[in-house]
């Protein structure tokens, strides 16, 4: 009786595991199609900035206590300070460019996601890509939305 009952027991935690392991795949093409939206709509916003309101599109995308990490130019600790920088060297200047492949994306428990990838920057005057980096985003879910909350740019490099 008590092999039985073992037997039954870990035949339905072996079925249990099949199921949550069936479902995973489902739930991560979910995420990764949640947040490939979310970064086509995110870099939509930063590679218009010059365009009245874009760069306010942009901002309510990011968490007021963002923190970006630029290899280059050093830490931002605020959305504020993020913005004036992003409205200074960015607007009007530049896009960026998500390599094709390149996207990853991770889920975070009751979180969010880490996004990671590769990008390039291209010249808005000629469309001439003339540098890349790695970047990773952290989004937060909450309230219905998702805002970055963190963000790497990390690894720049010219392009030949």
């Amino acid at each position: 009786m008590r092999t039985k009952m073992t037997f039954a027991a870990t035949l339905a935690f072996a079925i249990a595991g099949a199921a949550s392991a069936a479902d995973a795949p489902t739930a991560e093409g979910a995420l990764t199609k949640t947040v490939t939206a979310l970064d086509t709509q995110f870099f939509a916003t930063f590679n218009t900035c010059a365009t009245p309101g874009q760069l306010d599109k942009h901002a309510a995308m990011l968490d007021e206590h963002l923190e970006f990490y630029h290899d280059n130019g050093g830490v931002t600790w605020t959305r504020k300070d993020y913005l004036e920088r992003t409205g200074k060297n960015v607007c009007g200047h530049f896009r960026r460019k998500l390599v094709a492949g390149s996207l990853q994306v991770y889920p975070i428990k009751d979180f969010g996601a880490i996004e990671e990838g590769d990008q390039e920057f291209c010249d808005l005057q000629t469309d001439k890509c003339f540098g890349a980096a790695h970047f990773m985003l952290v989004w937060h879910q909450a309230g219905g939305g998702w805002q970055v909350t963190r963000a790497f740019s990390y690894g720049h490099h010219a392009l030949p």
